[in-house]
């Protein structure tokens, strides 16, 4: 995802999509822990999602 696009959307969609991060994070830890997850490179794709959309979030606040 996307800087830019994630500051067009309005908080309560970033924070939806914060939950949908933090949810594939989980079943990404889970599927390498069983030995299931291929593409060991999500987690850190999703990891480094979840920090953008936080930093958006912390920028919106900020300018309230």
């Amino acid at each position: 995802m996307k800087a830019k696009d994630l500051r067009a959307m309005d908080e309560a969609a970033l924070n939806k999509e914060l939950q949908d991060l933090l949810k594939a994070q989980f079943n990404l830890r889970m599927q390498k822990s069983h030995q299931q997850l291929e593409n060991t490179s999500l987690i850190r794709q999703t990891r480094r999602d979840i920090a953008r959309v936080r930093t958006i979030l912390a920028q919106k606040a900020a300018t309230k």
